[in-house]
């Protein structure tokens, strides 16, 4: 299992999410929609609403979890190499390592240029903020924030549940993260619906953040934030996030880079204020993206290195 895991991340950073190929969460998100639609029709009121969401979202992570299983079985009766090959596939559709790099460097590089409606734009792609009106910090604090959250939901989750079930677990946290992004949000027309969703979510994340913040602890060493402004930012400021796990990774990359993430942010017009994270030791600016996505990379790689010699010492003793 180490070794597909190993080679999913590999293609992951070699060739992304093709446009050509139809990716899962894609087809995840279809069966989504549709089983909100047949919920919807079927229950009413608070009660119901949450039933049917706990319905849903059953449904949604046995038929993902059937269908990936059945997929990699189906290919390896008609040979090995076939079955290992769409497992390989259907792993590295899992990662967000490549896609992540892109979306982050689409809105650092028209920044560097002094290009602040290009990198609005780009921003406005990865964040649900609105992001007209944004200058150079704030554009900067937004995609710092993606990268940091994104981290853990789309790499070390995915990295995780593979390392314990295959692509099957990891394909079916990818539905979690999929059911918690498109109905698991605190308004009048999912807060009964979602609620579900939104539990699983914080439940599937909840070790994975925290090995995050560990990570991210062992890498500040040599970050310009350093290890104890990374260490009090994570105990201190995380705990205020609205999240019970993203405050970890955005707290730690704002303790690690010497920023200061959170602050106030709108929703359609709509003010929301999140609790500030870490200490403004050096202003932001475009230059915290590429340094965010280093600490990235500095986590996938270990969170890959932690899992390889957890499986060899499971494996070698049972």
């Amino acid at each position: 299992m180490s070794i597909l895991i190993l080679a999913a991340l590999l293609v992951d950073l070699l060739v992304g999410d093709p446009r050509c190929i139809p990716h899962p969460v894609v087809l995840i998100g279809s069966l989504i929609h549709k089983g909100e639609v047949a919920v919807r029709k079927i229950t009413g009121g608070t009660t119901g609403l949450k039933v049917g969401g706990v319905l849903l979202v059953t449904v949604v992570c046995a038929v993902t979890y059937l269908i990936t299983w059945g997929l990699i079985w189906l290919a390896g009766t008609v040979h090995l190499w076939l079955g290992l090959v769409v497992h390989l596939w259907l792993l590295s559709t899992t990662l967000a390592v490549k896609s992540l790099h892109q979306h982050a460097r689409a809105v650092a590089e028209p920044l560097a240029r002094g290009d602040i409606l290009t990198a609005r734009r780009k921003v406005s792609l990865i964040v649900g903020r609105d992001t007209e009106g944004l200058n150079e910090r704030e554009i900067s604090r937004a995609t710092v924030e993606t990268v940091a959250e994104n981290t853990v939901d789309g790499i070390l989750s995915p990295l995780f549940y593979a390392f314990i079930g295959g692509a099957p677990l990891a394909m079916t946290y990818k539905a979690i993260n999929t059911m918690d992004s498109m109905i698991g949000h605190r308004n009048k027309d999912y807060l009964y619906l979602g609620w579900a969703a939104a539990r699983l979510d914080d439940l599937a994340n909840y070790l994975p953040a925290r090995l995050a913040g560990l990570f991210y602890v062992f890498l500040s060493t040599g970050s310009p934030g350093g290890l104890r402004s990374t260490v009090r930012a994570i105990l201190k400021d995380a705990p205020a996030h609205p999240s019970p796990n993203s405050g970890i990774p955005e707290a730690a990359v704002a303790g690690a880079l010497g920023v200061q993430l959170g602050g106030t942010n709108y929703y359609r017009g709509e003010v929301s204020r999140r609790a500030l994270m870490g200490e403004e030791k050096y202003p932001l600016t475009y230059r915290h993206i590429q340094q965010a996505l280093n600490l990235t990379y500095g986590v996938t790689a270990l969170s890959v290195a932690v899992g390889v010699l957890v499986r060899f010492v499971f494996e070698s003793k049972f």
